[in-house]
C-alpha cells in the first residue's frame, strides 16, 4: 500500500514537471503569399521544445505532416525540414483552391496551435486591345478597349500614347465565374488627327503578381489625311541668267500622286527651259518673262492641296558700273563751257579721269567713254564758234551806225566832213576799246 502511494506521487510529480515545461513552448508561424503556379513554404518553429511533436494541417483540417511522417497523399506537398524545433513543408504548383488558413499544432498539454494564412495571387492574362479598324480618317472618333482576365485581386489598367499617360479613361471590374478572380476592362476615347499617324497606343496592366514587370498590349495607329504642300526654292534671291529649282514638298497618307506644276493658272509656257522632274521644277536660265505665280498641286485618295510661289527675277548686279561714269563726266564738261579757251584743256583733263570704282588692273580703252568725250568737245566747239560769230556781227553794226550819225547833223558839206573826221576819231577810240 505504501509502495502504491509512492508510485502515484512520482507520476504526478513527473506530470507537473512536463506541464511546467510546456508552459514556455509555443509554435510560431507566418502568413505566406504566393503567385498561382508557384511554390509555398510553410514553416512552424518552436524555441523551447522537449521532444514534443509538431503537425501541419490544411484548411480542411486534413493532416499534411506529423513530424517527419507524411499523412496526406498529395505529390505537391513535400517535407522541407523536420526537427524538435521546426517543421517546414512545401506546396508546389499552388492553385487558387489552395488558398486558406493552415494550422501548426504543438502536442503539449494542452495542445497549442498557430495559424498561417496562404494567399494565392491570380496572374492577369495578357491584355488585348479591341475596337481598332485600319485605316482611320483624320478627325474620326476612335474608341479602344483593353481587357484582361484572371487577376486576383483585380488588376490595374493604364493607357499611354507616345509614352505620355492618358488619364481620362473608363474602368470596369467584373468578378469571374469562380468568384475568386476578376476581369478588368478600360475604354479610351479620343479624336485622331494627322499627328497620330504611326503613334503607338499602349495598354499596360499592373499587378502585384507580375513582380514590377507589367504586361502590355500595343496598337500602332494608321491615320489617312489630305496632303500638306510647301514650295522650297533653291535660292532666296533668283537672278536673271541663273538656274532655279522649285521643290514641291508634299506629305499625306496615302502618299500623294505626282504633283502638278502650273504658272499663273495655266500650263508652263516654256517646256524646253522649265523641266519637271518628280516633285521638282527646274528653270534652266531665268529671264524677266519668268516672273509670275507658280502653283504646286498634290492629290491623294483623301483630298487635294496646293501651294503657291511668286517668282520675281532680279537683275544681275554689275560690278564694273561703266554707265555711272558718263553722267559725272558730262557734268564736269558742261561746267567748263563758260570759258571757251579752256575747252581743249578740259577735254584733255577729262580724258585722263579714272573711275575710282573700276577694278584694279583694268587698263584697256573704253570706246564708249572716248566717243562720249569727243562728242562733248565737238558740241562745245560749235557752240563757241556760233556765239563768237554772233558777237562780232552785232559789234560791226553798231560801229557803222555811229559813223553815219556824224553826217546827219551837219548843215553843210564842210561841216559834215569835219564831223566825219570826229566820228572816225571816235570810231578809232571805239576800236581801241574793242581790241
Amino acid at each position: 500500500m505504501i509502495w502504491k502511494r509512492s508510485a502515484v506521487l512520482r507520476f504526478y510529480s513527473v506530470c507537473g514537471l512536463l506541464l511546467q515545461g510546456s508552459q514556455g513552448q509555443f509554435p510560431l508561424t507566418q502568413n505566406v503569399t504566393v503567385v498561382e503556379g508557384g511554390t509555398a513554404i510553410l514553416t512552424c518553429r518552436v524555441d523551447q521544445n522537449d521532444n514534443t511533436s509538431l503537425q501541419w494541417s490544411n484548411p480542411a483540417q486534413q493532416t499534411l505532416y506529423f513530424d517527419d511522417k507524411k499523412a496526406l497523399r498529395d505529390n505537391r506537398i513535400e517535407l522541407v525540414r523536420a526537427s524538435w524545433h521546426e517543421l517546414s513543408i512545401s506546396v508546389s504548383d499552388v492553385s487558387l483552391s489552395d488558398e486558406g488558413q493552415y494550422t501548426c499544432s504543438l502536442f503539449t498539454m494542452p495542445v497549442k496551435t498557430s495559424k498561417a494564412y496562404l494567399t494565392v495571387l491570380g496572374v492577369p492574362e495578357k491584355p488585348q486591345i479591341s475596337g481598332f479598324s485600319s485605316p482611320v480618317m483624320e478627325g474620326d472618333l476612335m474608341q479602344l478597349t483593353c481587357k484582361t482576365s484572371g487577376s486576383k485581386p483585380a488588376a490595374d489598367i493604364r493607357w499611354f500614347k507616345n509614352d505620355k499617360e492618358i488619364k481620362d479613361v473608363k474602368y470596369l471590374k467584373e468578378e469571374d465565374a469562380n468568384r475568386k478572380t476578376f476581369t478588368v476592362s478600360s475604354t479610351l476615347d479620343f479624336r485622331v488627327d494627322r499627328s497620330d499617324d504611326g503613334v503607338a497606343v499602349i495598354c499596360r496592366v499592373d499587378h502585384e503578381s507580375l513582380n514590377a514587370t507589367p504586361q502590355v498590349a500595343m496598337q500602332v495607329l494608321e491615320i489617312h489625311y489630305t496632303p500638306s504642300v510647301k514650295i522650297i526654292p533653291s535660292t532666296p534671291f533668283p537672278q536673271e541668267g541663273q538656274p532655279l529649282i522649285l521643290t514641291c514638298e508634299s506629305k499625306g497618307k496615302p502618299l500623294p500622286e505626282p504633283v502638278l506644276w502650273t504658272k499663273d493658272g495655266g500650263e508652263l509656257p516654256d517646256p524646253d527651259r522649265m523641266v519637271v522632274s518628280g516633285r521638282e521644277l527646274n528653270i534652266l536660265f531665268l529671264n524677266k518673262t519668268d516672273n509670275g505665280t507658280y502653283r504646286c498641286e498634290a492629290t491623294n485618295t483623301i483630298g487635294q492641296s496646293s501651294a503657291e510661289y511668286v517668282l520675281i527675277v532680279h537683275d544681275v548686279p554689275n560690278t564694273l558700273l561703266p554707265t555711272t561714269i558718263i553722267p559725272s563726266l558730262t557734268t564736269a564738261t558742261v561746267t567748263t563751257t563758260v570759258a571757251i579757251t579752256t575747252c581743249p584743256t578740259t577735254s584733255a583733263t577729262t580724258s585722263n579721269i579714272r573711275d575710282p570704282n573700276a577694278l584694279a588692273g583694268q587698263t584697256g580703252p573704253d570706246h564708249a567713254l572716248i566717243g562720249g568725250i569727243v562728242a562733248v568737245v565737238v558740241f562745245v566747239t560749235l557752240c563757241s564758234i556760233f556765239l563768237l560769230g554772233r558777237y562780232l556781227a552785232r559789234h560791226k553794226g553798231t560801229y557803222l551806225t555811229n559813223e553815219a550819225k556824224g553826217a546827219e547833223d551837219a548843215p553843210d558839206a564842210d561841216t559834215a566832213i569835219i564831223n566825219a573826221e570826229g566820228s572816225q576819231v571816235n570810231a578809232e577810240e571805239k576800236k581801241e576799246y574793242f581790241i
